[in-house]
């Protein structure tokens, strides 16, 4: 592959298609498109088991799995634009939807990891490779192999009780590697397993203390590839990428732009982490380089609302430091202004945290009126602040192909300029005897209903203009789940306030902190995107 992007050989991205929401053809190829325009060489499909493998009729089934010959169809279309597309596969662990199936009993060790040394997982993983031969013509393929946090810890100690590890990890790499240069394969892999078994667990851990053979027994045909989306301190970078290479030469590195963390774009973070990793993949002479774009906890945001990370990213490898001409070229390549496309972060919003992350917009969509579990994250006035947002999103009157992000941000803050608060609200007016006020919110919780119908038809859009349909009816679940919620609680209150029920338990119930405090709450936005966890205490 020729140099290109200033000093970087490769410059790619990675769509997660593996969380509920697989990219169509159509918008995968659309994603091909811009990235290409923007100088990027390279895509990754992030597939655990979202695509055909001859003879496992159970593999991806249901899930929206790609077939052969539509990974056929992009890979030629990639091709086409000069862009490789590599795939990006799992070969340990993060198989989770395979294990609930009884064939894939035999194959799995504890949770969603394969049993290393079994003859049966090097035919399942034989038979994942014979794929990607057959429909990729990129000579590298991703292996994952990331955490395997109890790898050899299930069926595999009851086999062989306690061994080494790292070197149980280094046998099950060689006998995956031999697969690969079977098809002609090089591989690429997850580093941190390497780190975890030395640290304790600990990934960012330059001085784990790696056993110096270790890189002596890495297969010829496998480069690492060191992953990190979370600090804006180039010296994070720096210092893990010299421990790379002490290890083997070649590192790959792998930033993040954050898709994975609720409704909402994080572009103002990911710009802050990309610029310290790329300053310190530029002193290190890292030459392959990519950015991932996870879908955690049912992908709920779009990885096309990530366009302004996208962009820096692509200027900034290219050697363009000028944030604000990157700003400029931007808004002259996309029709939009920078500012305006940022919107979609919900600036205006409790989303913004100046170190780091929060995604307020999840989960006080999902926190119960009545339960309240994250009710002690809120300082007040989260819901006109919401409303200021949707206020910003509606004026920014974005046509054409992106008015559809604005549209699904905007009914999202409306809803939540009446429901963020709404909790807090019932429970003080009930402690408080104060019928006359919950009378009057019954009326907020009715337009929280109708608001919430408003926001799942423009969610239900965006998802279909983007994605597989196999994967929604968890969006449908959750969401339905919580309009059937909200008429309950109002109800409740009705039933209440007609004197049908003498008290509503879960407003008796002393709230204590979700994150073990006791009654201390820290009025603070935090970073939480687990549903299941936000919307109860009780099993799922």
């Amino acid at each position: 592959m020729e140099e290109r992007n200033g000093a970087f050989r490769r410059l790619g991205t990675m769509i997660d298609c593996s969380r509920n929401a697989v990219m169509t053809v159509g918008a995968v190829k659309k994603w091909i498109d811009i990235t290409s325009d923007l100088g990027y060489n390279m895509l990754m499909l992030y597939t655990e088991d979202t695509y055909e493998v001859t003879g496992e009729p159970y593999f991806g089934y249901a899930r929206g799995r790609y077939s052969k010959e539509e990974l056929k169809e992009v890979n030629a279309y990639a091709s086409s634009k000069g862009m490789e597309l590599i795939p990006c596969i799992q070969t340990l662990a993060h198989l989770n939807a395979i294990a609930r199936w009884p064939e894939y009993a035999p194959h799995m060790d504890v949770q969603d990891i394969l049993l290393a040394g079994d003859q049966r997982t090097y035919e399942l993983i034989g038979r994942m490779f014979e794929t990607i031969a057959q429909c990729f013509s990129s000579k590298y393929v991703h292996i994952g192999m990331d955490e395997a946090h109890l790898f050899g810890r299930g069926r595999f100690y009851d086999l062989h009780k306690d061994v080494d590890r790292t070197e149980a990890m280094l046998e099950h790499l060689n006998k995956v590697a031999d697969i690969g240069r079977k098809h002609g394969l090089s591989l690429v892999m997850w580093s941190d397993m390497f780190y975890r078994l030395a640290a304790g667990g600990a990934y960012y851990a330059a001085d784990a203390g790696i056993r110096e053979d270790v890189g002596q027994r890495i297969p010829d045909n496998v480069e690492l590839v060191y992953w990190d989306y979370y600090s804006v301190d180039p010296a994070r970078y720096d210092k893990m990428l010299k421990s790379h290479a002490s290890i083997k030469a070649g590192t790959w590195f792998a930033g993040g732009l954050w898709s994975w963390e609720g409704f909402a774009p994080h572009n103002a973070f990911s710009i802050r982490a990309t610029g310290a990793a790329l300053e310190a993949c530029e002193e290190n002479g890292v030459t392959d380089i990519f950015f991932t774009l996870w879908g955690d906890d049912g992908a709920e945001c779009s990885r096309f609302a990530l366009l302004p990370s996208l962009f820096y990213a692509a200027q900034r490898a290219q050697g363009n430091r000028d944030e604000a001409d990157i700003r400029q070229k931007f808004e002259k390549k996309f029709g939009i202004s920078w500012d305006a496309f940022i919107l979609l972060d919900l600036p205006y919003s409790p989303n913004q945290k100046p170190d780091g992350v929060v995604d307020c917009e999840k989960y006080l969509l999902y926190n119960d009126p009545f339960q309240g579990l994250l009710d002690s994250t809120l300082a007040g006035g989260e819901g006109a602040q919401f409303a200021r947002c949707a206020e910003a999103l509606e004026r920014v009157q974005a046509e054409g192909e992106w008015a559809y992000l604005f549209r699904t941000q905007q009914d999202l803050c409306s809803v939540l300029e009446r429901k963020a608060e709404l909790g807090v609200r019932t429970r003080a007016a009930y402690q408080a005897g104060d019928k006359e006020a919950l009378t009057a919110l019954i009326l907020d919780y009715q337009e929280t209903e109708s608001r919430l119908a408003v926001f799942y038809e423009s969610f239900r859009r965006q998802w279909d203009q983007e994605n597989k349909r196999s994967g929604f009816e968890v969006q449908d679940i959750r969401l339905g789940g919580l309009r059937q919620r909200m008429e309950h609680c109002r109800k409740t209150l009705e039933r209440y306030l007609a004197g049908e029920i003498g008290s509503i338990q879960e407003l008796d119930e002393p709230q204590l902190d979700f994150r073990g405090n006791g009654r201390e709450f820290s009025r603070q936005p935090v970073l939480f995107n687990a549903w299941k966890e936000i919307v109860t205490v009780n099993t799922l």
